[in-house]
């Protein structure tokens, strides 16, 4: 067991020497809005590869969206960041995503990474027709095309995500088509300029389990005709294992492991981890007992502890994990867990 005390090396283990330089490293970014006094993401580090996917999971309120805004530079301006979100384009230098203006992190969005919103019918302009507002994404990147050139380019996308009759749905209004259908029309505008890094914040969440199933399907398949890496956020473990390579996994603001999927699935180190996999059901849970529960609330981010936000809950704690933050500690070779204690798992 090695605690990850080299910086570099923090929740992503050693990506120097062993593997390729990630297209995406975040370190140590928390980021607090000032006029809650709310820490809404904590000392947060991870990276993903070129054309890896990794899921970043953990219940409502535990930082996710906010992280991927801050990825984005979407944040409201009363956020507060401090860290690093460093990306590393093919072809270009690498660029401080915190430290650049406004105007270069504009010409990033949807050329050299993308986002694929939690709610299309929310994200859609519901008065302007869908190819069109695919488009108005080319276009944003591309001033010397036509918008008849635009509107071809725009067409092709809404075919590469299998949208039904992409001709005649590009002239739809969203209110027309189903959610399956608005959730292509996303995704179409996220890959139509060919982006490296696709974010794609709980796509999966307002549809059906058949649809569901096509979405992850859809995007599997994109990701290896393009090449592309994807930070995959949801609170469902159930979709991130069809998904991810790696998972981490948030609690609070915090990340408290960070593991190949089969490693967070079949061995998880961290108490919360345990108790999220025990809460799910399976087929060979017992109906006749009730669902296995964690005992205890997610403490406001306004008031969180000096330690670890999961210690009131955790039946594993010792004095020191009320104390300060705990490190995040290599458990296996690439399996990381932000707790002293590291139980063994009994699942």
């Amino acid at each position: 067991m090695r605690v990850a005390c080299d910086t570099e090396r923090a929740a992503t283990g050693c990506y120097h020497s062993c593997v390729p330089a990630p297209l995406l490293d975040v370190r140590h970014l928390t980021v607090q809005f000032a006029e809650a006094s709310m820490i809404a993401v904590r000392d947060l580090s991870l990276s993903i590869a070129p054309g890896e996917a990794l899921g970043l999971v953990g219940e409502s309120g535990s930082g996710k969206s906010v992280t991927s805004l801050a990825l984005m530079g979407l944040l409201p301006p009363q956020a507060r960041t401090s860290g690093s979100i460093v990306l590393t384009l093919s072809g270009r230098p690498s660029i401080d995503l915190l430290t650049v203006s406004r105007e270069e992190l504009r010409s990033l969005r949807g050329l050299g990474m993308a986002m694929i919103f939690q709610e299309p019918m929310t994200a859609l302009n519901p008065v302007m027709r869908v190819g069109d507002q695919v488009a108005e994404a080319v276009l944003a990147h591309n001033a010397d095309l036509s918008k008849r050139e635009a509107g071809q380019r725009a067409i092709q996308a809404l075919r590469e995500v299998a949208l039904p009759e992409p001709e005649r749905s590009a002239r739809d209004y969203p209110h027309q088509l189903s959610g399956g259908m608005r959730q292509r029309v996303m995704i179409a505008m996220a890959i139509v300029n060919r982006p490296q890094l696709l974010v794609a914040d709980e796509p999966t969440t307002a549809l059906d389990v058949t649809i569901q199933a096509q979405i992850l399907e859809l995007l599997q398949d994109l990701r290896a005709k393009f090449n592309l890496a994807m930070l995959f956020i949801s609170h469902d473990l159930a979709v991130v294992s069809k998904i991810a390579d790696r998972v981490a996994v948030m609690y609070a603001g915090s990340l408290v492991e960070v593991a190949a999927r089969s490693d967070i699935f079949r061995v998880p180190a961290h108490p919360y981890t345990q108790g999220l996999l025990r809460a799910v059901p399976t087929l060979r849970t017992n109906r006749n007992q009730p669902l296995s529960t964690m005992e205890g609330t997610v403490p406001p981010l306004h008031a969180l502890p000096p330690g670890c936000a999961f210690e009131p809950r955790c039946e594993f704690r010792i004095s020191a994990c009320s104390q300060n933050l705990p490190p995040l500690v290599e458990v296996a070779p690439q399996h990381w867990s932000r707790c002293p204690v590291v139980a063994p798992p009994s699942l």
